[in-house]
């Protein structure tokens, strides 16, 4: 390793409400050395995603908040530039957590070889990753979706959203309808295969959806929550299933949201609401690579990544991805 210093992003302080720059602090360190067992990697690609805003703050949850004063993680890709471990050698490319850092030390047995002769190594980190995985397993596995349904997809231009309505055309619904939030995004969500999409800053949700969907939605997968899930759970048929993958809207309110005021709905159309949380579906990761991995191979998926460069604008990047800056999949370049 040429490089002797290492940089790395920390959490200065909690933000309250919507984060700002002033929440995140740059650090330099020492490049680490690998003891046994460990490598060290220099890493390419870190991911920056909506569910950190939620470790940001100091609450009990699925995973632990973020420390102050101490580096952030999340999803990343890298080289390996140090090894003491056996299977693990210079040059090698892995996929691990601890993201937000130039250089990581990490366990050999927390990482996982990727070969980046069969697809980009950024894809690791989004259509072949977590978020390929969240999209796939939320639409077939907790929404259940079957041929000939239609689904609506909240947030679909996002990384999770726009994979979603493709893998629902590519396993037979029957129409596909997404949200997003500019005409650029709307655009190309159609050119993606969905065959109605609309832009909510033109009109209440709820009227968009009714136009988009005269007969009602079977699945909803939600990104998004408040005025789109109160307008999903009036548009469901009965026995519709909503898959709860995230609810963007109100992750840095400070007041409780005002929707969804419809709940009484999911009595009389005996609907399902479900919450999930992708590392519950490590059981499907073959399925998941198999039949994503192939449609891709075949050109029948398509993504899109927004990447920022340099470690020092990861912070920019997380904020533009609260914002709604990203198209597909929002990742740092380090």
């Amino acid at each position: 390793m040429s490089k002797t210093a290492n940089r790395e992003i920390q959490l200065a302080s909690r933000p309250q409400g919507w984060p700002t720059e002033e929440n995140f602090r740059l650090v330099s360190t020492d490049i680490p050395t690998p003891g046994p067992g460990q490598i060290v990697v220099r890493n390419t690609f870190i991911s920056v995603d909506p569910y950190m805003r939620g470790r940001m703050n100091d609450v009990a949850s699925y995973v632990p908040p973020f420390a102050l004063d101490a580096p952030l993680d999340g999803g990343a890709v890298g080289e390996v530039v140090a090894s003491e471990a056996d299977g693990f050698a210079l040059g090698d490319t892995v996929l691990h957590a601890l993201g937000w850092r130039e250089y990581a030390l990490l366990d050999a047995a927390t990482v996982r070889k990727v070969d980046p002769a069969l697809a980009p190594v950024s894809t690791y980190l989004g259509v072949l990753g977590m978020t390929g995985l969240t999209a796939y397993a939320g639409l077939l596995e907790v929404a259940a979706m079957q041929p000939g349904e239609t689904v609506f997809v909240s947030g679909a231009a996002g990384a999770v959203g726009s994979m979603v309505g493709q893998i629902a055309k590519l396993r037979g619904a029957g129409r596909v309808v997404g949200s997003a939030g500019s005409p650029a995004k709307v655009e190309r969500l159609r050119a993606l295969g969905f065959d109605v999409a609309f832009d909510y800053h033109d009109g209440p949700v709820r009227e968009s959806l009714d136009s988009a969907a005269p007969e009602g939605i079977d699945v909803y997968f939600d990104n998004v929550g408040g005025e789109h899930l109160e307008a999903a759970i009036g548009a469901m048929r009965p026995n519709g299933r909503a898959a709860i993958c995230g609810m963007i809207a109100q992750y840095n309110a400070t007041e409780p949201p005002a929707a969804p005021r419809n709940l009484a709905m999911i009595i009389s159309k005996r609907l399902t609401l479900r919450g999930f949380i992708v590392s519950d579906y490590g059981k499907l990761g073959e399925q998941f690579a198999q039949e994503v991995g192939g449609w891709l191979r075949d050109g029948k998926l398509s993504y899109d990544e927004t990447i920022i460069d340099g470690i020092e604008n990861a912070p920019a990047a997380f904020l533009g991805l609260l914002r709604g800056e990203n198209l597909g999949k929002m990742l740092v370049r380090v």
